[in-house]
């Protein structure tokens, strides 16, 4: 698997290579492709979140577990989160819920629920900002710490689950998950609930190549996602699996 680290130093050993050819006039194309090829690379990395390129990422569980886990990005969000907890608490079902630190401390009951229920709270940013990769190591640890605080001071407990806003990664993102001892989670599939709003679409893309050890990634906000959630629910209890919570998939510890 690609590495940041690697890919630089091969990168440089290549470029070390040519420039030693003092002989060799290396062609301007050549060079443009290594470029190219160097920024293709670097951005799959940063995309591509289960690519573990510049941090260790845990995506989905063990295959023979028998077990899926459902999660929830960007809440918590009044009448939405609370639709979704109500399907949830029919079902006898616990997922995980990264929420957005401002949106905690704006809804601490709603956050409060959500534990009380017997799910996972986890960090996902403080603002869920476009450019909150763009920032500095501090800013993005600094982010990170005041979503702890906000959860910690809301249930009693902080988070140790982190999930990049929009799962994309780069060095200075990996360098304040490092110094804050966070586990970044990834997902296996990502439902497109915000961006998919026939139900029928969606439950299509969900279920299509589910199995145990996934990760399902849906949004608190996603309208379509309440339409299918019971369906969903049900479909995964009749093809013999069972949903767990996050931490129970994984068998890491959800808070410090």
């Amino acid at each position: 698997m690609l590495k940041y680290k690697t890919i630089n130093i091969l990168f440089l050993v290549i470029l070390v290579l040519l420039l030693g050819y003092e002989r060799v006039d290396i062609p301007f194309i050549t060079v443009g492709f290594l470029l190219f090829a160097y920024l293709v690379i670097q951005a799959y990395g940063s995309a591509v979140l289960s690519s573990q390129f510049f941090l260790p990422v845990r995506s989905r569980g063990d295959e023979h577990s028998n077990s899926v886990a459902i999660t929830f990005d960007d809440g918590p969000i009044p009448g939405q989160t609370e639709k979704i907890l109500d399907i949830l608490k029919v079902h006898e079902v616990s997922a995980a819920f990264f929420c957005i630190g401002s949106r905690v401390a704006a809804h601490p009951g709603l956050a409060k629920r959500i534990h009380e229920a017997g799910h996972v709270l986890g960090n996902h940013s403080y603002w869920h900002g476009m450019l909150f990769d763009l920032q500095t190591a501090n800013n993005i640890g600094r982010e990170l710490g005041d979503t702890d605080e906000v959860i910690l001071r809301t249930i009693g407990v902080k988070p140790n689950f982190f999930r990049p806003p929009y799962g994309v990664t780069n060095p200075m993102v990996a360098k304040a998950v490092k110094k804050g001892g966070y586990k970044t989670i990834g997902w296996t599939i990502r439902s497109l609930d915000t961006f998919i709003k026939d139900s029928t679409v969606l439950m299509k893309r969900v279920t299509k190549s589910l199995k145990a050890g996934d990760v399902i990634l849906f949004h608190d906000n996603g309208n379509t996602t309440l339409e299918i959630l019971p369906a969903l629910l049900d479909h995964v209890s009749k093809l013999g699996l069972k949903i767990v919570r996050l931490d129970e998939l994984l068998n890491e510890k959800a808070y410090g």
